[in-house]
């Protein structure tokens, strides 16, 4: 019985128009993200990736508990990237000027969202399947407006960073030679944060938080892992951020699982498969190597 209900490749083409806004949400999410990642992971700021995620759910679950509770109308797309910019705006303060790591912030803001989170969940029952869904993605959630809001907020961001691709790259990693060039590398820098945080609010409404954070950070792990070149890593990891979310959904159809956990699940293998091909590069140097 459980073969003949398992899910088959004809039973995704015929149900093709209700797979297909998640499916397309996912592959612009994963490539934006992707690209968006390279900065994450080279800047060393993957904390700050988790604790704008983070704010961006507790975005989402703040505008269910506005609608439930105060009889607000806020579409969880507005709380999402509300919250998520919040985030950045705090996490751009020079922690220095307080005598606190910047680290510290990170733990703060991610603490204070992640907590805040757990306790409106516990005020919104009815919702609680909603809200798993925000932290750990889910496709039923997906609505055409997800959609519209994903693919005009990362064409945006792609624009805007291909445009200054040169200057964000320079500004980024080299900011002292940058201000001797009289690049404003604060402002490039609060531009870096403020897409990371629009992405990370749109595509948490719609994927969830954990492969947004997944897709915002391994896919760019395995690029540089590879050692490619910082301008072909952008188009790889913007590469492997789309296939991963489009394969993860595919895997979850075909084998039953969670869509977020899928997608997760993906862009880890393509680490671990760059990690193997790494390690059997160097394994043959070291086979060629004297002795």
């Amino acid at each position: 019985m459980e073969m003949e209900n398992a899910p088959t490749l004809a039973g995704f083409i015929d149900a093709w128009t209700l797979f297909r806004d998640p499916i397309i949400c996912a592959v612009i999410a994963g490539g934006v993200l992707g690209f968006l990642g390279v900065y994450v992971v080279l800047r060393r700021m993957v904390f700050v990736s988790v604790a704008v995620t983070q704010a961006s759910a507790f975005g989402v679950a703040l505008a269910f508990f506005a609608e439930i509770h105060l009889g607000l109308a806020v579409d969880p797309i507005v709380g999402a990237i509300s919250l998520s910019l919040l985030s950045t705006l705090l996490l751009s303060i020079d922690a220095r000027a307080f005598r606190i790591p910047r680290e510290s912030l990170l733990g703060f803001a991610f603490a204070l969202t992640g907590g805040a989170t757990i306790l409106i969940e516990d005020r919104i029952v009815q919702e609680a399947h909603d809200i798993h869904s925000i932290l750990f993605g889910s496709a039923v959630l997906v609505r055409p407006i997800d959609v519209a809001a994903v693919a005009i907020t990362g064409g945006l961001v792609l624009v805007c960073h291909v445009v200054a691709l040169r200057g964000v790259i320079f500004a980024s990693f080299d900011p002292d030679a940058a201000r001797v060039q009289g690049l404003p590398v604060r402002l490039l820098s609060a531009f870096v944060l403020a897409s990371v945080g629009a992405m990370a609010g749109v595509s948490a409404r719609a994927l969830g938080a954990l492969p947004v954070f997944a897709l915002g950070t391994l896919p760019a792990v395995t690029v540089l892992m590879l050692g490619l070149e910082l301008r072909a890593a952008f188009v790889v990891a913007s590469l492997l951020g789309a296939l991963a979310g489009l394969s993860g959904y595919l895997f979850a159809f075909f084998f039953e699982f969670p869509v977020g956990g899928s997608q997760t699940l993906i862009a880890s293998a393509l680490l671990v498969g760059a990690f193997l091909v790494r390690y059997v590069q160097r394994a043959r140097l070291g086979s060629l190597g004297p002795g």
